[in-house]
């Protein structure tokens, strides 16, 4: 939900222009076999993997508060449209908040491992993942940490380098390796799924100028936004290449002018100190709408 500071002129525009892109892309859905419409007994034709920012964390909507998931969640909006539009089909949401490659094998707290949900009959899978791999909440709370010692230099860029190797490049490197075999899983469990990786949205501003209202230092802004381009670039490595099969949904792109810096009615990405009904360094719902659109884009895209 976007914060209480933005008008409801602007909250309805938002949503029926989202509204509109999304019913339009869900008329191609790929949930079912195109001769028959999934029913309860066919097993789920959509699956939804992924972390907090997959679970839609923050958003009005709980439909499981210990995942913290929404139903204003990119995955929920698919699945909402695409009924909306008269595509029957079964909808099994594992996302949670702090999940990692981990909890795609493990469980997380009395939640099952993610990868049950797969069966051979899943049509459809979208998967984002990879976030909580590199730490990035951790790294957050680092950046903000460590500011106070030179706000006009790069200190949170200094912590994660100090040893004349980046430890976030590292950790971004073994996180896709995991990814790799997180795809290679999929395809072996639901063979005739669309499988659609859905990278981050843009958290910083793509100029790297930060803003004083984000307890970042001026300089690590560029470092952070550098950080997000190549956990970005190693899920789109790993969405084409060979013998995995998928595709990469780019929300990136979508989100650059909304980020945690812009006015409160121009973000899609809260700030640390977000709006009601919105989670800190998250999509907001105008946010998610543009996930949602950014994955449709690739769910119909021959």
């Amino acid at each position: 939900m976007i914060g209480s500071n933005s008008s409801p002129d602007r909250q309805s525009r938002t949503r029926r222009a989202a509204a509109g892109a999304l019913a339009a892309s869900a008329v191609v859905l790929t949930l079912s076999a195109p001769t028959a419409a999934a029913t309860s007994t066919d097993g789920p034709a959509y699956v939804a993997l992924g972390d907090s920012y997959a679970s839609g964390a923050g958003l009005a909507g709980v439909k499981d508060k210990e995942c913290d998931r929404t139903t204003g969640s990119y995955p929920s909006l698919i699945s909402e449209f695409a009924t909306s539009v008269g595509r029957n089909h079964t909808f099994d949401d594992v996302t949670c908040s702090g999940a990692t490659t981990n909890n795609y094998w493990n469980p997380r707290g009395s939640k099952a491992p993610q990868a049950d949900a797969l069966i051979p009959r899943t049509r459809l899978v979208t998967l984002t993942m990879g976030g909580n791999d590199v730490g990035f909440s951790g790294v957050l709370a680092t950046c903000a940490r460590v500011a106070a010692t030179d706000r006009d230099g790069t200190p949170c860029k200094q912590y994660f380098t100090a040893d004349g190797k980046d430890v976030l490049a590292d950790r971004v490197a073994t996180m896709e390796g995991r990814v790799h075999d997180v795809l290679a899983d999929i395809r072996r469990r639901s063979p005739h799924a669309k499988v659609i990786v859905v990278g981050y949205p843009a958290l910083f501003p793509d100029n790297g100028v930060g803003c004083a209202e984000v307890p970042f230092a001026k300089g690590d802004f560029a470092y952070l936004r550098d950080t997000t381009k190549q956990a970005n670039a190693a899920l789109r490595r790993q969405a084409t290449a060979e013998g995995v099969h998928a595709s990469y949904a780019d929300t990136y792109t979508a989100t650059v002018g909304h980020d945690m810096c812009r006015p409160r009615e121009e973000r899609w990405v809260e700030s640390l100190t977000p709006a009601a009904n919105t989670a800190a360094a998250h999509p907001n719902e105008s946010g998610q709408f543009a996930m949602a659109i950014a994955t449709l884009r690739q769910i119909y895209k021959p």
